[in-house]
C-alpha cells in the first residue's frame, strides 16, 4: 500500500524477518522431514493416540492436500494433516502433528485465548478485506474523507488484535506438543532437538506476521495524521 511514500520503509525490518522465518521453516522441515523417528509412528498415528489420551477422541483426523497446510478446524472438530505429515514417521511430521493436536486439546479443554481468537476472527476477516480499500479511498480523496481512513484503521485494528491473540495460542500449542512427545516417548531426547527446531521456526512466522500487521497499523496512523 502506497509504495511511493517514505512510511513504506517502516515495513522493511518486518519483511526481512518474515523472509528469514519462512527460510527457517523450510530448512527445518526439509532437514527433519527426511529423518524417521525411532518410534516409527506416522503423524496421523501420533495424533490419534494423543487425542485419545487427552479425552478428545471425538476429533476426526483427515488428510489434506498441499505442504505445511496442517490445521485444526474447531467448528467441525477436524484435524487436517498434509500428506507429508499424515503418512510420515519423520521427526518433523510428529512435531507438526502434535502441534495441531495441541490446538484440538486446547479446544477440548476450553483454553480461553483460543476462544477469544475465535470471537475476534469474524471482525479480523472483515478488517483484512475492507481496511486497506477504505483507507486508500480516504487517503487519495483528501481531508474530506478522514472518516473512511478512520474506519479503515478501526477495521485493521481488529486484524492486528487477532494476530496478537494468535501468538499465545500458537506458543501454547507448541509447548503442549513438545511436552506430549517427550512424556509419551514418541521421540527420543536427541529427536526432540529437531522437533523443537521445527516448531520454533514455525512460531517465528507468527511473530513476523504480527510484527508486519502492527507496523502496517502504525503506518496507517502516520499517513492519517499527515492529512490533519
Amino acid at each position: 500500500m502506497f509504495f511511493g511514500d517514505p512510511t513504506f520503509l517502516l515495513l522493511i525490518p518486518a519483511f526481512i524477518l518474515a523472509l528469514y522465518a519462512q527460510a527457517k521453516v523450510k530448512g527445518a522441515y526439509s532437514k527433519y522431514g527426511r529423518i524417521a523417528s525411532a518410534s516409527r509412528l506416522t503423524g496421523a498415528q501420533a495424533a490419534t493416540q494423543l487425542l485419545q489420551q487427552a479425552g478428545a477422541g471425538e476429533v476426526t483426523i483427515e488428510k489434506t492436500p498441499g505442504q505445511l497446510t496442517d490445521h485444526y478446524d474447531p467448528r467441525k472438530k477436524v484435524l487436517r494433516l498434509s500428506q507429508g505429515v499424515y503418512d510420515s514417521p519423520s521427526i518433523a511430521a510428529l512435531g507438526i502433528a502434535a502441534h495441531e493436536t495441541g490446538h484440538a486439546i486446547q479446544h477440548h479443554q476450553h483454553y480461553q485465548p483460543m476462544h477469544l481468537r475465535s470471537l475476534i476472527y469474524p471482525v479480523a476477516s472483515l478488517g483484512s478485506t475492507l481496511a486497506f480499500p477504505l483507507f486508500f479511498i480516504g487517503f487519495i480523496t483528501g481531508s474530506g474523507s478522514k472518516t473512511l481512513m478512520d474506519l479503515g484503521i478501526l477495521l485493521f485494528s481488529g486484524a492486528v488484535a487477532f494476530s496478537v491473540v494468535t501468538l499465545p495460542v500458537e506458543f501454547n500449542a507448541s509447548k503442549r506438543a513438545l511436552t506430549l512427545l517427550e512424556e509419551r516417548r514418541f521421540l527420543t531426547p536427541d529427536e526432540m532437538v529437531g522437533a523443537r527446531k521445527v516448531l520454533g521456526a514455525a512460531a517465528l512466522t507468527y511473530v513476523a506476521s504480527t510484527a508486519m500487521a502492527a507496523i502496517q497499523l502504525l503506518r496507517m496512523f502516520v499517513l492519517r495524521s499527515s492529512r490533519d
